[in-house]
């Protein structure tokens, strides 16, 4: 064989193994590739990354976390018009509610004063027991979470009124030895409560005398319900008392109401 055709074998030869080695060293390469991205991949996935957001250069991520805390663009708007009513003693509790800009919200009361008893939490919850009656007139605000924040108030009425109510419907009044009248109850509860009426005539002396008893359920909503009183007594000056009061066995409330004469009634009939 020629000098040519020897050194051309020699080379091919060397040709072959050179591409064998190469191919066996991308081949390991490879490999050490796929393992170090797989764990990678699982890495991620323990700390709850994803692996686009890691090859991303966490733009993925970051892309992510900026849609999620977007602030909305729209105007803070209140969307609790108006608050129930309530009565002194009753367990409260109304969640104010708002919509756009961006969370979380933080309310205060601006103005005004809450009933005694009640609060506003910054989440927006006005709740606790008011503990006397009347119109209690407040302004509320709420901020955002954006930058610069967004203010909005308003106002509210809140109308606390007694539980049980009583009024003169025939103020009491002597006729001979008698004293009679009546009064009219409202129960503006939501509860029926187990309602227990009693009148007496006081006298000079400190002695009182019963005049009227009623013991009966006063369904909630009921309005105006009329209760007669009357009994001979001797003769002599007396006050009149009337006493009503109702309790909501379950929720552990006792409610009063009373009524007095604002001067002695005289009988001057009778023994």
């Amino acid at each position: 064989m020629s000098r040519l055709a020897l050194t051309n074998r020699y080379n091919l030869s060397r040709l072959k193994v050179s591409q064998n080695v190469t191919g066996r060293n991308n081949h390991r390469r490879m490999v050490r590739h796929t393992l170090l991205a797989a764990s990678l991949i699982s890495m991620c996935s323990g700390a709850g990354l994803s692996a686009f957001a890691l090859f991303n250069g966490g733009n993925g991520q970051r892309t992510a976390r900026s849609a999620e805390n977007a602030p909305d663009s729209s105007p803070v708007i209140i969307d609790t018009l108006s608050l129930p009513g309530t009565h002194p003693r009753a367990a409260y509790s109304v969640q104010l509610r708002a919509r756009g800009g961006a969370v979380p919200y933080q309310w205060k009361v601006e103005t005004g004063d809450l009933p005694p008893g009640l609060r506003l939490e910054d989440d927006g919850t006005l709740q606790g027991s008011p503990t006397r009656t009347g119109e209690f007139r407040f302004t509320i605000s709420v901020r955002d979470g954006s930058r610069p924040q967004q203010v909005v108030q308003r106002e509210y009425s809140l109308n606390v009124a007694a539980a049980i109510s009583m009024e003169w419907k025939t103020p009491p009044h002597v006729t001979g030895s008698r004293i009679d009248g009546s009064v009219t109850v409202t129960n503006s509860t939501e509860d029926d409560l187990d309602f227990t009426f009693v009148v007496e005539a006081i006298a000079d002396n400190g002695r009182a005398t019963a005049i009227g008893y009623q013991r009966f359920p006063l369904k909630k909503g009921t309005i105006d319900f009329e209760l007669p009183f009357g009994e001979n007594l001797a003769h002599g000056a007396y006050v009149v008392h009337v006493d009503g009061v109702g309790e909501i066995a379950d929720k552990n409330e006792i409610h009063r109401a009373r009524l007095q004469t604002p001067g002695p009634l005289q009988v001057v009939a009778g023994p």
